[in-house]
């Protein structure tokens, strides 16, 4: 595949993930509010409903790994994001609990189709760029934060019905870029069957089950002890969550560097180790402020993990991306969903909040553990496969090397400084940082603007929950965008010693 191609087919794949993945995890978030208070949708029907979408999704996984190795994976990606669309359309003219369970079957169906084929695609690009799925899941991160923004900005506007319609948008323009991708037909009519690849990749997939339940688990305790247990707001609940949402987009690349050092199976045990002492710690977290941080930590570990494990699916998969993928996904989804039911069942008391933590624990530590023994029955590199170099790069003589003019070494040298500059992220992560503060400030909601000029509010170096969510959420950014900009620095510093 040419370079230009993959570099735009890779961007693709990041703007639709980040304009569905945001709408989708905002959707999770509001809907069992939305639900319960408009529509006087009593606790078993909010059950009912998110069980119906997740039966829906697991159902379909199998159907959309078979389709996205049959037919061009960005249509049937976009097909899903149109039936996403669908279903947010749906939630925002619903009139009762009855369409919403239409609704609910549209988005499971929707979901599976879009990230199969969506992340078989991804997997397309492995070869050339062994971070793929690390940016992939930066991309992710970094829609779902913005996704939280703008509709906890707007919901007092326009409601939830209008925060759907948002959604709804995104979708439609996820489906567009992907509509308007280079078309790629697979047709892989001898790939391994579901079967053959089920038990190839067992230990793996069983792998991938326990990240899912541990961290749709601990995500759903920390929700639960934060709305009941500190008795916090809508806003001030999203504001220890976004933090989290911003790592993920932040750290992936960095990590992923990481990866490239010291291997996968380090990493993922390392990952999940810290993430079991990150779960255990929830449960003495005294504050939100403590909560917030101990969550942060923990959302770092799963953003080096989860891209690994990810990749290590892709890669064992051969001609199969779509079907590996569904296999994946549904792996992924049990584990949440199982993480999630038992997390429900065992919170409740200040015992039973105790116990589920620690049991999340127990499992990661458990997972850490046999990480290795996973990835090699896998069958696949211990280390990232280099990316494959293309006939251009080959005929390119090295740096320095006897008949090479000089005019052509330091372009060669230029080109490869400008591939490694770490000011290149730093500069995206600047452009969002101030974009958004400057829309806060306009708000009045800024705390940067108001630290340093004063304002409307009061501007404390602590975590006050008393304070409007927006302004802790800006703290807090601030913060990680200020270790982000020591990283990139430190490392341009360093990069330059070297010549």
């Amino acid at each position: 595949m040419d370079e230009a191609v993959r570099k735009r087919r890779a961007e693709e794949n990041q703007l639709a993930a980040a304009l569905t993945k945001g709408p989708a995890e905002v959707l999770d978030f509001l809907l069992p509010l939305w639900v319960g208070s408009q529509l006087g949708a009593s606790a078993a029907e909010v059950g009912a409903l998110t069980a119906l979408e997740t039966l829906v999704s697991f159902v379909v996984r199998p159907i959309a790994g078979s389709l996205a190795d049959r037919y061009d994976r960005g249509r049937v990606a976009a097909v899903g994001a149109v039936l996403y669309g669908l279903s947010f359309v749906v939630y925002a003219v619903t009139p009762g609990i009855g369409l919403a369970y239409l609704a609910a079957v549209l988005g499971g169906a929707g979901g599976a189709l879009f990230w199969v084929a969506l992340r078989a695609r991804v997997g397309e690009g492995l070869a050339a760029d062994d971070g793929a799925f690390s940016k992939l899941f930066a991309a992710e991160g970094g829609g779902t934060w913005i996704a939280f923004v703008v509709a906890l900005s707007a919901i007092a506007w326009i409601d939830y019905r209008g925060v759907f319609w948002l959604g709804a948008a995104a979708c439609v323009v996820a489906a567009v870029v992907l509509l308007n991708a280079k078309s790629a037909p697979v047709r892989e009519e001898d790939a391994p069957r579901f079967r053959q690849l089920g038990r190839r990749m067992r230990p793996m997939l069983a792998l991938v089950a326990l990240t899912a339940m541990a961290e749709a688990g601990v995500a759903l305790l920390l929700l639960m002890h934060l709305q009941r247990g500190h008795q916090l707001q809508l806003g001030e609940i999203a504001a220890v969550f976004i933090p989290g949402f911003i790592v993920y987009s932040f750290l992936p690349d960095y990590l992923h560097g990481f990866v490239r050092k010291v291997g996968r199976t380090r990493v993922l045990s390392l990952a999940m180790a810290a993430s079991a002492l990150f779960a255990a710690g929830l449960s003495f977290a005294p504050s939100p402020a403590v909560l917030a941080v101990m969550w942060i930590l923990s959302a770092a570990a799963f953003a080096a993990a989860i891209p690994v494990e990810q990749a290590v699916v892709a890669e064992a998969a051969g001609l199969s991306l779509g079907r590996a993928m569904g296999i994946y996904e549904s792996a992924a989804l049990l584990g949440a969903t199982i993480g999630t039911f038992l997390a429900g069942q065992l919170y409740g008391s200040d015992a039973g909040w105790r116990i589920a933590c620690f049991g999340a624990a127990a499992f990661l530590l458990f997972g850490s553990l046999v990480v290795r023994r996973a990835v090699r029955r896998v069958g696949v590199a211990e280390f990232p496969v280099e990316p494959a170099k293309t006939p251009s790069q080959k005929e390119k003589p090295a740096v320095g090397m006897a008949g090479e003019s000089p005019q052509a070494a330091e372009s060669v040298k230029a080109d490869a400084n400008k591939r490694a500059n770490p000011l290149r992220n730093w500069a995206v992560h600047a452009v969002s940082y101030v974009l958004a503060q400057a829309a806060l400030a306009m708000a009045g909601y800024s705390w940067p603007v108001e630290a340093v000029f004063g304002g409307a509010h009061a501007a404390e170096w602590y975590l006050n929950s008393s304070g409007h969510w927006l302004l802790n959420l800006g703290r807090i950014w601030t913060l990680v965008f200020v270790i982000d900009t020591v990283w990139s620095l430190g490392r341009l510093a360093l990069k330059k010693r070297r010549y």
